[in-house]
């Protein structure tokens, strides 16, 4: 019984290493009641939210593209962007 919990947990442990290695799962989509894609789910860098990709707010820092759920925290996040730069 031991024996077979280690395994299991084996297992567990060499698929999660596995999809990080191959960035399977990075991508989050939003699907309709039919099961078909309607859009790329981003997450939110500051409060960690998903948000469908054509209705987030988007701000562009230093050439890459991030995605935020309101401007709030588009601003938060730029504010602290200035922040720990100046350190």
């Amino acid at each position: 019984m031991v024996r077979l919990i280690f395994f299991i947990l084996l297992a567990y442990f060499a698929y999660r290493i596995l999809k990080g290695l191959l960035g399977m799962g990075s991508r989050v989509f939003q699907q309709n009641s039919n099961g078909n894609v309607v859009s790329e789910m981003v997450q939110d860098p500051l409060c960690k939210t998903y948000i469908p990709r054509n209705e987030a707010c988007r701000i562009l820092l230093q050439g890459k593209e991030f995605f935020f759920c309101s401007e709030e925290c588009a601003e938060k996040f730029k504010q602290y962007g200035k922040s720990s730069s100046k350190n």
